[in-house]
Protein backbone atom coordinates (compact mmCIF):
# COMPACT_ATOMS: atom_id res chain seq x y z
CA UNK A 1 0.00 0.00 0.00
CA UNK A 2 1.16 3.57 -0.59
CA UNK A 3 1.96 6.58 1.50
CA UNK A 4 -0.82 9.14 1.22
CA UNK A 5 0.46 12.68 0.77
CA UNK A 6 -1.11 16.01 -0.21
CA UNK A 7 -1.77 16.50 -3.92
CA UNK A 8 0.83 18.72 -5.55
CA UNK A 9 3.65 18.04 -3.05
CA UNK A 10 6.93 18.22 -5.05
CA UNK A 11 8.12 14.93 -3.53
CA UNK A 12 5.47 13.06 -5.56
CA UNK A 13 7.36 13.40 -8.83
CA UNK A 14 10.70 12.40 -7.33
CA UNK A 15 9.25 9.34 -5.61
CA UNK A 16 7.38 8.30 -8.76
CA UNK A 17 10.71 8.22 -10.64
CA UNK A 18 11.98 5.73 -8.05
CA UNK A 19 8.85 3.53 -8.30
CA UNK A 20 7.85 4.43 -4.74
CA UNK A 21 4.08 3.93 -4.51
CA UNK A 22 2.42 7.18 -3.47
CA UNK A 23 -1.23 8.12 -3.46
CA UNK A 24 -2.86 11.53 -3.53
CA UNK A 25 -5.44 12.38 -0.90
CA UNK A 26 -8.24 12.40 -3.49
CA UNK A 27 -7.62 8.77 -4.49
CA UNK A 28 -7.10 7.58 -0.92
CA UNK A 29 -10.41 9.06 0.17
CA UNK A 30 -12.21 6.60 -2.13
CA UNK A 31 -10.72 3.54 -0.40
CA UNK A 32 -12.46 1.84 2.50
CA UNK A 33 -9.30 1.56 4.62
CA UNK A 34 -8.35 3.26 7.86
CA UNK A 35 -4.85 4.56 7.09
CA UNK A 36 -2.25 5.16 9.76
CA UNK A 37 -2.09 8.82 10.69
CA UNK A 38 1.57 9.84 10.85
CA UNK A 39 2.70 13.39 11.59
CA UNK A 40 6.19 14.60 10.68
CA UNK A 41 7.60 17.56 12.60
CA UNK A 42 10.20 18.72 10.08
CA UNK A 43 12.90 20.76 11.82
CA UNK A 44 15.42 20.59 8.98
CA UNK A 45 16.21 23.71 6.90
CA UNK A 46 16.01 21.85 3.56
CA UNK A 47 12.45 20.76 4.15
CA UNK A 48 11.73 19.51 0.64
CA UNK A 49 14.72 17.16 0.70
CA UNK A 50 13.77 15.86 4.16
CA UNK A 51 10.16 15.33 3.09
CA UNK A 52 11.27 13.21 0.16
CA UNK A 53 13.71 11.16 2.25
CA UNK A 54 11.11 10.34 4.91
CA UNK A 55 8.26 9.72 2.47
CA UNK A 56 10.55 7.35 0.57
CA UNK A 57 11.00 5.06 3.57
CA UNK A 58 7.50 5.49 4.99
CA UNK A 59 6.00 4.67 1.61
CA UNK A 60 7.91 1.42 1.14
CA UNK A 61 5.60 -0.75 3.25
CA UNK A 62 2.33 -2.63 2.82
CA UNK A 63 0.46 -0.09 4.95
CA UNK A 64 -1.46 2.98 3.86
CA UNK A 65 -0.02 5.99 5.64
CA UNK A 66 -1.73 9.38 5.85
CA UNK A 67 0.96 12.06 6.29
CA UNK A 68 0.56 15.40 8.10
CA UNK A 69 3.54 17.73 7.70
CA UNK A 70 4.28 20.08 10.60
CA UNK A 71 6.68 22.99 11.06
CA UNK A 72 7.40 25.20 14.05
CA UNK A 73 5.22 28.21 14.71
CA UNK A 74 7.79 29.99 16.88
CA UNK A 75 10.58 29.87 14.30
CA UNK A 76 10.23 30.83 10.63
CA UNK A 77 12.27 28.73 8.21
CA UNK A 78 14.74 30.73 6.15
CA UNK A 79 15.42 27.98 3.61
CA UNK A 80 11.92 26.97 2.51
CA UNK A 81 9.51 29.11 0.55
CA UNK A 82 6.64 30.42 2.65
CA UNK A 83 4.24 29.38 -0.11
CA UNK A 84 5.38 25.75 0.28
CA UNK A 85 4.83 25.85 4.03
CA UNK A 86 1.46 27.56 3.65
CA UNK A 87 0.31 24.96 1.11
CA UNK A 88 1.58 21.71 2.60
CA UNK A 89 2.36 22.31 6.28
CA UNK A 90 0.53 22.99 9.49
CA UNK A 91 1.85 23.85 12.94
CA UNK A 92 1.40 21.82 16.09
CA UNK A 93 -1.04 24.47 17.30
CA UNK A 94 -3.26 23.61 14.31
CA UNK A 95 -3.42 19.89 15.15
CA UNK A 96 -2.96 19.69 18.92
CA UNK A 97 -6.56 18.54 19.37
CA UNK A 98 -6.03 15.68 16.92
CA UNK A 99 -4.64 12.18 17.49
CA UNK A 100 -1.99 10.34 15.48
CA UNK A 101 -0.83 6.75 15.28
CA UNK A 102 2.75 7.93 14.95
CA UNK A 103 4.92 11.03 15.04
CA UNK A 104 8.38 11.56 13.50
CA UNK A 105 10.57 14.36 14.88
CA UNK A 106 13.51 15.08 12.60
CA UNK A 107 16.98 16.31 13.40
CA UNK A 108 18.00 19.96 13.20
CA UNK A 109 21.30 21.82 12.65
CA UNK A 110 21.28 23.31 16.16
CA UNK A 111 23.17 20.60 18.00
CA UNK A 112 26.08 22.83 19.04
CA UNK A 113 23.68 25.13 20.90
CA UNK A 114 22.39 24.43 24.39
CA UNK A 115 18.89 22.99 24.14
CA UNK A 116 17.38 25.92 25.99
CA UNK A 117 19.00 28.36 23.56
CA UNK A 118 17.16 26.93 20.56
CA UNK A 119 14.52 29.43 19.53
CA UNK A 120 11.71 26.87 19.36
CA UNK A 121 12.77 24.77 22.37
CA UNK A 122 9.68 25.61 24.45
CA UNK A 123 7.40 24.72 21.55
CA UNK A 124 9.27 21.46 20.95
CA UNK A 125 8.92 20.50 24.62
CA UNK A 126 5.19 21.13 24.33
CA UNK A 127 5.05 18.88 21.25
CA UNK A 128 7.00 16.11 23.00
CA UNK A 129 4.71 16.25 26.03
CA UNK A 130 1.64 16.34 23.77
CA UNK A 131 2.87 13.26 21.90
CA UNK A 132 2.62 11.22 25.10
CA UNK A 133 -1.18 11.33 24.88
CA UNK A 134 -1.82 12.16 21.22
CA UNK A 135 0.63 9.95 19.29
CA UNK A 136 0.88 6.21 19.85
CA UNK A 137 4.59 5.97 19.04
CA UNK A 138 7.13 8.72 18.34
CA UNK A 139 10.33 8.24 16.36
CA UNK A 140 13.01 10.82 17.19
CA UNK A 141 15.88 11.25 14.70
CA UNK A 142 19.42 12.57 15.33
CA UNK A 143 19.16 15.90 17.23
CA UNK A 144 15.49 15.08 17.78
CA UNK A 145 16.62 11.94 19.64
CA UNK A 146 19.09 13.95 21.72
CA UNK A 147 16.37 16.49 22.52
CA UNK A 148 13.93 13.79 23.66
CA UNK A 149 16.51 12.03 25.81
CA UNK A 150 17.33 15.35 27.46
CA UNK A 151 13.71 16.42 27.89
CA UNK A 152 12.34 13.15 29.27
CA UNK A 153 15.40 11.77 31.09
CA UNK A 154 17.83 14.62 31.60
CA UNK A 155 20.49 12.88 29.48
CA UNK A 156 22.87 15.59 28.19
CA UNK A 157 24.65 15.68 24.87
CA UNK A 158 28.41 16.15 24.64
CA UNK A 159 30.50 17.80 21.95
CA UNK A 160 32.65 15.50 19.83
CA UNK A 161 36.32 16.34 19.16
CA UNK A 162 35.45 16.51 15.47
CA UNK A 163 32.34 16.09 13.34
CA UNK A 164 31.15 12.50 12.96
CA UNK A 165 30.63 12.39 9.21
CA UNK A 166 30.24 9.32 7.05
CA UNK A 167 28.72 5.86 6.83
CA UNK A 168 29.62 3.51 9.69
CA UNK A 169 29.08 -0.15 10.60
CA UNK A 170 26.67 -0.68 13.48
CA UNK A 171 26.15 -3.77 15.61
CA UNK A 172 22.81 -5.32 16.39
CA UNK A 173 22.61 -6.04 20.13
CA UNK A 174 19.26 -7.80 20.39
CA UNK A 175 17.75 -10.70 18.43
CA UNK A 176 14.36 -10.67 20.10
CA UNK A 177 13.30 -7.08 19.48
CA UNK A 178 10.62 -6.30 16.91
CA UNK A 179 12.40 -3.17 15.65
CA UNK A 180 15.37 -5.31 14.62
CA UNK A 181 13.50 -8.07 12.79
CA UNK A 182 15.33 -8.92 9.59
CA UNK A 183 18.43 -6.90 10.49
CA UNK A 184 21.89 -8.24 9.77
CA UNK A 185 24.31 -8.55 12.66
CA UNK A 186 26.27 -5.63 11.20
CA UNK A 187 24.59 -2.90 9.14
CA UNK A 188 25.55 0.55 7.87
CA UNK A 189 24.10 3.94 8.80
CA UNK A 190 24.96 7.48 7.67
CA UNK A 191 25.94 9.82 10.49
CA UNK A 192 26.42 13.59 10.40
CA UNK A 193 26.71 15.31 13.76
CA UNK A 194 28.97 17.26 16.10
CA UNK A 195 27.53 15.86 19.34
CA UNK A 196 26.66 12.54 20.96
CA UNK A 197 24.98 11.08 24.01
CA UNK A 198 26.77 8.63 26.29
CA UNK A 199 25.50 5.09 25.93
CA UNK A 200 25.88 4.35 29.64
CA UNK A 201 23.70 7.30 30.65
CA UNK A 202 20.94 6.00 28.36
CA UNK A 203 21.46 2.43 29.52
CA UNK A 204 20.94 3.61 33.11
CA UNK A 205 17.33 4.52 32.29
CA UNK A 206 15.23 1.55 33.49
CA UNK A 207 12.59 1.80 30.77
CA UNK A 208 14.97 2.09 27.79
CA UNK A 209 16.52 -0.79 25.82
CA UNK A 210 19.75 -0.22 23.86
CA UNK A 211 19.28 -2.00 20.52
CA UNK A 212 22.22 -1.08 18.29
CA UNK A 213 25.58 0.66 18.69
CA UNK A 214 28.70 1.44 16.65
CA UNK A 215 32.35 1.27 17.68
CA UNK A 216 32.91 4.58 15.87
CA UNK A 217 29.53 6.33 16.07
CA UNK A 218 28.37 5.14 19.51
CA UNK A 219 24.72 4.69 20.41
CA UNK A 220 22.49 4.38 17.35
CA UNK A 221 19.12 2.86 18.27
CA UNK A 222 17.23 2.71 21.57
CA UNK A 223 13.58 2.40 22.53
CA UNK A 224 11.37 2.44 25.57
CA UNK A 225 10.03 -0.94 26.62
CA UNK A 226 6.59 -0.13 25.20
CA UNK A 227 8.11 1.37 22.00
CA UNK A 228 6.24 4.61 22.55
CA UNK A 229 9.55 6.48 22.15
CA UNK A 230 12.14 5.41 19.59
CA UNK A 231 15.55 7.14 19.55
CA UNK A 232 17.62 7.01 16.33
CA UNK A 233 20.89 8.97 16.35
CA UNK A 234 21.75 8.45 12.67
CA UNK A 235 20.11 9.05 9.30
CA UNK A 236 18.95 5.78 7.76
CA UNK A 237 16.56 7.83 5.65
CA UNK A 238 19.33 9.71 3.81
CA UNK A 239 19.44 9.64 0.02
CA UNK A 240 22.56 8.71 -1.96
CA UNK A 241 23.59 12.34 -2.46
CA UNK A 242 22.79 13.78 0.99
CA UNK A 243 26.26 13.44 2.56
CA UNK A 244 27.83 14.68 -0.66
CA UNK A 245 25.61 17.76 -0.60
CA UNK A 246 26.64 18.45 3.02
CA UNK A 247 30.31 17.93 2.14
CA UNK A 248 30.19 20.37 -0.80
CA UNK A 249 28.21 22.88 1.27
CA UNK A 250 30.85 22.86 4.00
CA UNK A 251 33.67 23.15 1.46
CA UNK A 252 31.92 26.12 -0.19
CA UNK A 253 31.58 27.75 3.23
CA UNK A 254 35.34 27.53 3.74
CA UNK A 255 35.19 24.87 6.43
CA UNK A 256 38.05 22.42 6.79
CA UNK A 257 36.24 19.14 6.36
CA UNK A 258 37.36 15.73 5.14
CA UNK A 259 35.25 13.63 2.76
CA UNK A 260 32.64 11.49 4.52
CA UNK A 261 34.08 8.23 5.88
CA UNK A 262 33.24 5.00 3.99
CA UNK A 263 31.13 6.90 1.47
CA UNK A 264 33.03 7.39 -1.76
CA UNK A 265 34.71 4.38 -3.41
CA UNK A 266 38.34 4.43 -2.27
CA UNK A 267 37.53 7.75 -0.52
CA UNK A 268 37.61 9.52 -3.88
CA UNK A 269 35.08 12.42 -3.96
CA UNK A 270 35.19 12.44 -7.76
CA UNK A 271 33.42 9.07 -7.82
CA UNK A 272 29.72 8.39 -7.26
CA UNK A 273 28.97 7.45 -3.63
CA UNK A 274 28.05 3.91 -2.71
CA UNK A 275 24.71 3.28 -1.01
CA UNK A 276 25.19 0.66 1.70
CA UNK A 277 22.38 1.60 4.10
CA UNK A 278 19.16 1.66 2.04
CA UNK A 279 17.94 -1.85 2.86
CA UNK A 280 18.26 -1.37 6.61
CA UNK A 281 16.81 2.12 6.41
CA UNK A 282 13.68 0.77 4.76
CA UNK A 283 13.54 -2.09 7.25
CA UNK A 284 13.83 0.19 10.28
CA UNK A 285 10.90 2.36 9.24
CA UNK A 286 8.84 -0.63 8.08
CA UNK A 287 9.36 -2.38 11.42
CA UNK A 288 8.45 0.78 13.31
CA UNK A 289 5.26 1.28 11.30
CA UNK A 290 4.22 -2.36 11.50
CA UNK A 291 5.23 -3.58 14.96
CA UNK A 292 5.29 -0.39 17.03
CA UNK A 293 2.32 1.33 15.41
CA UNK A 294 -0.01 -0.72 13.19
CA UNK A 295 -0.07 -3.89 15.31
CA UNK A 296 -0.71 -1.97 18.53
CA UNK A 297 -2.53 1.29 17.81
CA UNK A 298 -6.32 1.35 18.37
CA UNK A 299 -8.63 1.35 15.36
CA UNK A 300 -10.23 4.48 16.80
CA UNK A 301 -7.26 6.83 16.72
CA UNK A 302 -8.84 9.05 19.38
CA UNK A 303 -8.28 6.22 21.87
CA UNK A 304 -4.50 6.48 21.57
CA UNK A 305 -3.99 7.67 25.15
CA UNK A 306 -6.25 4.92 26.52
CA UNK A 307 -4.41 2.20 24.59
CA UNK A 308 -0.99 3.52 25.64
CA UNK A 309 -2.09 3.47 29.27
CA UNK A 310 -3.08 -0.21 28.93
CA UNK A 311 0.35 -1.11 27.58
CA UNK A 312 2.09 0.33 30.63
CA UNK A 313 -0.16 -1.40 33.18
Amino acid sequence: MPVKIPSGLPAIQELAKESIFVMTDQRADTQDIRPLRIAILNLMPAKLATETQLLRVLGNTSLQVDITLLHTATYASKNTEKSHLDTFYQTWYDVKDQYFDGLVVTGAPVEQMAFEEVEYWTELCEVMDWSETHAFSTLYICWGAQAALYHFYGVPKRKLPQKLFGVYPHNRLRYDHLLLRGFDDVFFVPQSRHTAVDEELVRAQPDIDILAVSDKAGLYLAATRDCSRIFVTGHSEYARETLEWEYKRDIAAGDEVLPPDNYYPEDDPSREPNVTWRAHGNLLFANWLNYCVYQETPFDVEKVAEQKAKKTM
